[in-house]
Parts: C-alpha cells; sequence; structure tokens
C-alpha cells in the first residue's frame, strides 16, 4: 500500500501501535535527541512531540527506524519485493511476437504511471510567508543534536534543484546549518547532483541557483531523496515507481521549481555564487563530529506549509540509528542495480559497523583467478561506494578450482588475499 502523504502514514503507524504521541514539553535543544537514541536503539515506535518548547509545530521522528516500519514505508511487507520488482523490469527484453507485445502491457503501463505530475493547488501551499512579513525558520523545531554541533540543523531536507544548463531536476538530502531566521548552510558535498548544479550556474549564465526545500511528504518521496540513482534520472519518477502512483507536484509561489502538493513544509529561496559561510561541526552517522567548512548560503525568501504542519527530522550518530534501517534498503532495492554491471555479484552487505558505506561485503560467484580485485575496483566507480575504506570479497567455494572458500580483503591502497 502507497501512501498519499505523512499523515497517513503516521496513522496507519497508530493503528498498528507504532507511533508513541508525546504531549508533556520537550526541549528540541539536545533532550528529543537524547529521547530519540534510547527509543531507536531499542527498535522502539516511531514519535510524534506534540509540544516542542519554542514552536507550536509538532515533531515527528524515527519514522524508519525499524525494518518494519522501513518495508511499511515503501508499501511492501518485505523489502525484497521492490528488488523483484526491479529485476523483472531491468530483465524485459525487445518483444518479437504479438504475444510477447501483450506480455509486456502491463509493465509499460506500470512504468507510464510512474512519470510526476503537475496539478494546481495543493495544501502544502495553504498558509504562504514571504520574507519580512512573519517568521520563518525561527517557528521551525529545529533540533541541536549533540553537544560540540555548531548549531540547529535541518536534517532531513528534500532539496530541489534544477540543472541551470539542461533543466533537468535533482532531489538531494543534504543536511542544513541554520543561521537566522532567514539563511541557512547547504552541506552539498561535491560529488552530491546539487552540488554539480550549483558549478553549472556560469554555464547557464546565472548568479542565482533557484533553491526549494521540502520538508515533510509521503515516506516514499523522502527516501527517494536519499537514494544514490544515476546523475540526471528523476528522484521523483523512482519515488512513483516505489508507490507505484505518480507524485503530484505544485509550482512554488517565488522559484521556478515544482514540489510535492502533499508535502508539510517548503522554504522556497536561491543559493548565490561567491557566497560561503562556515557549517559545523556537525555529529555525523560515524559517531564523530565532522569537522567545520565553508559551504553555500542558503536564503529562504518564502516559506509555505499546511495550516498545521508537522515538522519531520531525524538524528545521525552511532548506530543503529534509522539511517541504518534506510540503509538496508537501498542495500535490498539496488542490488539488482550493482548485478547488472556485475553479474558474478551473488549478494551485497554494508555492515552498520562499518558506518555503511565505509566497508562492503560482496558474495561473488567466482570464475576466473583475480576476479575479486576486478569487481572491488568496479565498485569503487559507484557513486558512494567510491568512499569505502575496506572492501570484502567472498568467492562462492562451489565455483571455486579449488576446495576451500578464499576471501579477498582490499583497504584503500592496499590488498590482500
Amino acid at each position: 500500500m502507497a501512501f498519499k502523504d505523512l499523515r497517513e502514514f503516521l496513522q496507519t503507524l497508530k493503528l498498528e501501535g507504532d507511533l508513541a504521541r508525546v504531549s508533556t514539553p520537550v526541549d528540541p535543544e539536545l533532550e528529543i535527541t537524547e529521547i530519540y537514541d534510547r527509543v531507536v536503539k531499542k527498535e522502539g515506535p516511531a514519535l510524534l512531540f506534540e509540544t516542542v518548547k519554542g514552536s507550536d509545530m509538532s515533531l515527528a521522528i524515527n519514522l524508519f527506524g525499524s525494518e518494519k516500519r522501513m518495508a511499511m514505508a515503501l508499501g511492501v511487507k518485505k523489502l525484497s519485493h521492490i528488488a523483484e520488482r526491479i529485476e523483472t523490469l531491468l530483465d524485459t527484453r525487445v518483444p518479437k511476437s504479438m504475444w510477447e507485445k501483450l506480455w509486456m502491457l502491463p509493465k509499460l503501463l506500470e512504468l507510464s504511471a510512474i512519470l510526476p505530475k503537475t496539478v494546481s493547488h495543493g495544501p502544502c501551499q495553504e498558509v504562504v510567508v514571504h520574507r519580512g512579513k512573519g517568521w520563518m525558520l525561527s517557528r521551525l523545531p529545529v533540533l541541536r543534536c549533540w553537544p560540540k554541533d555548531g548549531g540547529k540543523f535541518i536534517t532531513l531536507p528534500m532539496v530541489f534543484t534544477k540543472d541551470p544548463v539542461t533543466g533537468k531536476r535533482n532531489v538531494g538530502m543534504y543536511r542544513m546549518h541554520v543561521y537566522d531566521d532567514e539563511t541557512t548552510g547547504m552541506h552539498w558535498q561535491i560529488h552530491k547532483d546539487g552540488a554539480e548544479h550549483f558549478r553549472r550556474l556560469t554555464k547557464g549564465g546565472r548568479e542565482r541557483l533557484p533553491v526549494a526545500v521540502v520538508i515533510g511528504s509521503d515516506p516514499a518521496t523522502i527516501f527517494s531523496s536519499v537514494c544514490p540513482l544515476p546523475y540526471g534520472m528523476d528522484e521523483l519518477m523512482f519515488a512513483g515507481f516505489l508507490r507505484q502512483r505518480p507524485v503530484e507536484l505544485v509550482k512554488c509561489k517565488m522559484v521556478d521549481l515544482e514540489v510535492p502538493a502533499n508535502a508539510e513544509i517548503v522554504l522556497e529561496g536561491y543559493v548565490e555564487e561567491g557566497e560561503t559561510r562556515l557549517e559545523g561541526p556537525f555529529g555525523d552517522h560515524t559517531g564523530f563530529y565532522s569537522r567545520a567548512k565553508d559551504f553555500p548560503v542558503f536564503h529562504v525568501t518564502c516559506m509555505t506549509h499546511r495550516r498545521d504542519p508537522l515538522y519531520v527530522t531525524t538524528v545521525v550518530g552511532r548506530p543503529p540509528m534509522e539511517d541504518c534501517y534506510m540503509g538496508r534498503a537501498i542495500e535490498h532495492i539496488f542490488l539488482p542495480f550493482i548485478r547488472k554491471q556485475f553479474p558474478e555479484i551473488i549478494d551485497l552487505h554494508l555492515p552498520w559497523e562499518g558506518g555503511m558505506h565505509n566497508c562492503v561485503i560482496i558474495a561473488l560467484r567466482k570464475a576466473y583467478p583475480e576476479q575479486g580485485k576486478k569487481v572491488i575496483h568496479g565498485l569503487w566507480g559507484l557513486g558512494q561506494l567510491m568512499f569505502s575504506k575496506t572492501v570484502i570479497v567472498l568467492a562462492d567455494a562451489k565455483q571455486d578450482s579449488t576446495s576451500e572458500q578464499k576471501i579477498a580483503i582490499s583497504v584503500k591502497g592496499m590488498m590482500f588475499k
């Protein structure tokens, strides 16, 4: 079952007994993190804080903090079911007969149903606040997660940009250090698509990159923004595939971008070439603080939201956290894509102890000597797997020429066997 918006997902969690509503006043300064950290490490329920100090908005967190909720968020009972759908699509052959063409019709109809579509209005624009006409970022219950963080951070934002040259859309998730009521940092790392759009500004003859930030949407669309899709592939089309229904979009009020009509909160604005500001430190998923560094500045010129908006957030830190379960979903969903490039791979695992992509374990169907090395170097060329410090390849003993199983372990700069 696909959820039409965040509220429907929360209602389902409530019916499943997997949502805890907290009416006691809580502080976004460290206190919510402490509560969340204890709950998520015991695979506890999603949390809805109804009274957050300093804000009139409710706060939802830990939406993806268990395998059950992660699968439910994507509308399946098991994450492997999505991988099976993807494998079926990837194995599609060119039809040669009328019967094969008829057999392909359901697949073609499914693909046509995943394209996002624009509608005239949506609940995300029930309230519009322009810069200088009322509070914007100060209204949000933004968390300061850890004691040595550089400030408060928006941690689950869907950041919408368009390539200034091609006009292709990208949706990424980059943390945002809140500086004041109208500005934040924009932590898109150099390899991210948003950063590439920013670098292409001069080629497009522009100095400002329009940006829209969505906080809160249906869970499949939120998840799609963290997925390691190839450059130029539309995250909203992928969200439509996961939801098995198109994402409905509305045009922003002040920037030339479209955002999900079902969103809770939308921040519209721009990032300007040549303007940077110190961002961080930030308590990261490794359990250590990432250092402060200069990043572009996002200027908010308009905020739209529902009449009673929900603020959605997360906290990263030492595993297990809810990003671990999102990473596990990525393992299942993207394995068919990886196997399409490396058919000899049987399975892949990103252990939490390795901070997800820092360590990769591969099960390999070995057919010839040095095959493990070939796969290792190939994986280092795939998206965020470029950051893998250690790759462990386990060769299938039944396929090996020797009687004992062999293990190839690669650490950046070294190779062991």
